[in-house]
């Protein structure tokens, strides 16, 4: 198992502008060892013939065509607003 030293926890708390106790550097640097051990592991796996990937599922243009679309007029936005004028919904004040 890799273990990371207290220093190198401090390390990385300074550059992440973070002050940790000692008891919160013994936690995080038991806690990064047991992560860079997993790591280690994935490493043992055979990924030969593997290609890279950035996703798992293979997808390509998520996005909808961007063809103009018949939408609601503007007097059936305002059917269900409860207060509306001069071609705007009305909204209660928030600010004195």
């Amino acid at each position: 198992m890799a273990e990371i030293s207290k220093e190198e926890v401090k390390r990385v708390a300074e550059l992440a502008r973070l002050e940790v106790t000692d008891d919160e550097c013994e936690q995080y640097r038991e806690h990064l060892s047991g992560i860079i051990s997993y790591f280690e592991k994935l490493n043992e796996l055979n990924t030969e013939g593997v290609e890279p990937t950035t996703h798992v599922l293979d997808l390509k243009n998520v996005f909808s065509s961007d063809e103009p679309k018949h939408t609601i007029t503007r007097e059936e936005a305002f059917e269900n607003a409860p207060d509306h004028e001069d071609g705007y919904f009305r909204v209660p004040s928030i600010m004195d």
